[in-house]
């Protein structure tokens, strides 16, 4: 399974998305625009999210640029960070791998005006229905399948999403015996 994984992505560049995607927004910006277009990278998560405006905007520079993405959920792929591994052709869990669906939050730490306020209220409504339906547009899933984990908030082990169908499975323990093997031969 190993040499499959290095075999298909040899060469490509590899991305952490590791904490908060909103604190670290312009440097993984940066990471995706060093891929060329229609190349290749390995995305590793674990990340508990961050804006959703941050993750949009990965996720359509993956979609918009044709990069050929591996996501590996190496830890946590919570909240926002589901948009840009939703993005990826091609998607890889442990069984240790835990991904957390939850309705959008509505966060602001800023002092605004009651227009701004109610405007914002607005856009939150507007954004939050298009948001549910975008992820499973690009998990490619039925909308009501991810519905039963967004609502009212579900954390889905790594085999659990590749149960649905949403990535492929793999045994850590079996690839370090196999590293093991390979090492022992040497």
């Amino acid at each position: 399974m190993q040499e499959e994984i290095e075999d298909q992505d040899e060469g490509a560049v590899e991305i952490a998305i590791v904490g908060d995607m909103t604190e670290n927004g312009a440097d993984l910006t940066d990471k995706l625009l060093s891929v060329p277009q229609g190349g290749e990278c390995i995305i590793y998560f674990d990340s508990p999210g961050g804006s959703p405006y941050c993750a949009l905007s990965l996720m359509n520079l993956i979609v918009m640029r044709e990069v050929q993405a591996t996501g590996i959920v190496t830890g946590e792929c919570s909240s926002a960070a589901l948009w840009p591994l939703a993005a990826c052709v091609r998607r890889v869990v442990t069984p240790y791998s835990v991904l957390l669906f939850h309705p959008m939050r509505w966060q602001s730490e800023e002092s605004v005006q009651l227009a701004e306020a109610a405007e914002w209220a607005r856009h939150f409504a507007h954004l939050e229905g298009k948001m549910d339906q975008l992820l499973a547009d690009m998990f490619g899933a039925a909308q009501d399948d991810i519905e039963k984990w967004v609502r009212p908030g579900t954390y889905v082990s790594g085999p659990e999403f590749a149960a649905a169908g949403l990535a492929e499975l793999v045994d850590v323990v079996k690839l370090a015996q196999e590293f093991r093997e390979r090492q022992s031969q040497v």
